[in-house]
């Protein structure tokens, strides 16, 4: 059974800022991207609404769900 969801080693809120990622389907050449905001809910600062990533290639902004980064058919922590 593959897991979809890894949350045994996703960084903590804390440290997600400048966190890298790598896209395992990478689009227009963009496989790499480090987070460069973290947006946290204004009533708990312990919710984080979402987050921007930016492409370390064309240097373009994504914004999109943490939760999204969890799903390792998608991302993989650090640069591979």
């Amino acid at each position: 059974m593959n897991k979809v969801f890894n949350k045994s080693n996703f960084p903590n809120r804390k440290k997600l800022l400048n966190s890298k990622w790598t896209a395992t389907k990478p689009v227009n050449k963009e496989k790499h991207f480090i987070i460069s905001k973290v947006k946290l809910d204004d009533d708990d600062s312990q919710i984080i609404e979402f987050v921007i990533l930016t492409a370390v290639f064309t240097n373009m902004n994504y914004k999109m769900s943490y939760r999204d980064l969890q799903n390792v058919l998608d991302w993989e922590q650090g640069w591979n």
